[in-house]
């Protein structure tokens, strides 16, 4: 298999994230996750045919850098998913270094330094040789958006959804949240899904407490307790996976909202119950 296949589930819940095996994908991309400050992940897409290459939000400078070193890669574009400092710390000293254009969320244009094109919901734009569409996915900031490369099934989500979580709601609203999760739900299930943060050991631990007798959680909260004891990620994901053992995406199912004493609330009221939870976690 070379450097540019991607073998992912085409089954919802059928494989953990990291046994993806039901179809092969031939890849346009090569796609570099690497750990940054604190819990972030910096994210490098290069296309090879064209040498172009894309850091998904820069949180770090210094990080990207070493990344970009690593891979033998010149930084060409970033891509902003929200203002947050996390996600744009590296901006103007990338741009400043490389002369790369940023692209980022048009509701948060003025909190993005060095932004060089705003996008929004239903822009699209070319990345060498793919077509990147923008999703606006907002709660945790006003203006997060998502960049979703349908040739490649990848979804690059920032700080929306994460594995067996979601982001907190910052600026929006609950509902507004939820709305935006299911935004990314509807997306194929062989979606590979890159998050900004590693969170997964303390979201499943949660997640057992809201969905103790889901089988794919059982057995999802014992692979990420393998692969953090042994120093490696949990990044990337599936949107199959997370639809399987993801309770954010979950408000929906009747065993969820009977342990929570709200069947047949909306669904929205439902997550933010969900989020309300974490919170106090």
């Amino acid at each position: 298999m070379t450097e540019n296949t991607r073998l992912v589930s085409a089954k919802h819940g059928d494989r953990p994230p990291h046994e993806r095996t039901e179809r092969t994908i031939q890849a346009m991309l090569d796609i570099h996750l690497f750990p940054c400050l604190d819990d972030n992940y910096g994210v490098l897409v290069h296309d090879p045919a064209t040498r172009v290459t894309a850091s998904i939000d820069a949180p770090d400078a210094d990080d990207v850098r070493a990344a970009l070193n690593q891979k033998g890669w010149k930084l060409t574009h970033i891509l902003t998913t929200h203002h947050h400092h996390d996600h744009t710390g590296g901006n103007a000293e990338l741009k400043a270094e490389t002369g790369c254009k940023i692209i980022g969320p048009k509701r948060e244009a003025a909190r993005i330094p060095g932004l060089d094109e705003a996008v929004g919901e239903g822009d699209a734009f070319k990345l060498g040789s793919v077509e990147v569409k923008v999703m606006e996915t907002p709660g945790h900031t006003l203006g997060h958006i998502t960049y979703y490369i349908p040739e490649d099934h990848v979804a690059f989500v920032g700080d929306t959804l994460f594995a067996l979580g979601c982001g907190r709601v910052f600026e929006g609203t609950p509902e507004m949240m939820h709305a935006s999760l299911q935004k990314l739900a509807a997306l194929p299930g062989d979606t590979t899904v890159y998050c900004g943060h590693e969170y997964a050991a303390s979201n499943a631990k949660f997640a057992l407490t809201i969905e103790p007798d889901n089988e794919e959680l059982q057995k999802r909260m014992t692979e990420i307790e393998a692969l953090r004891a042994g120093d490696k990620a949990t990044v990337p994901t599936t949107i199959a996976a997370e639809l399987a053992t993801n309770p954010f995406l979950r408000a929906h199912i009747p065993a969820i909202q009977e342990r929570l004493k709200m069947t047949g609330a909306p669904t929205w009221q439902v997550f933010a119950e969900i989020r309300e939870r974490k919170n106090r976690g």
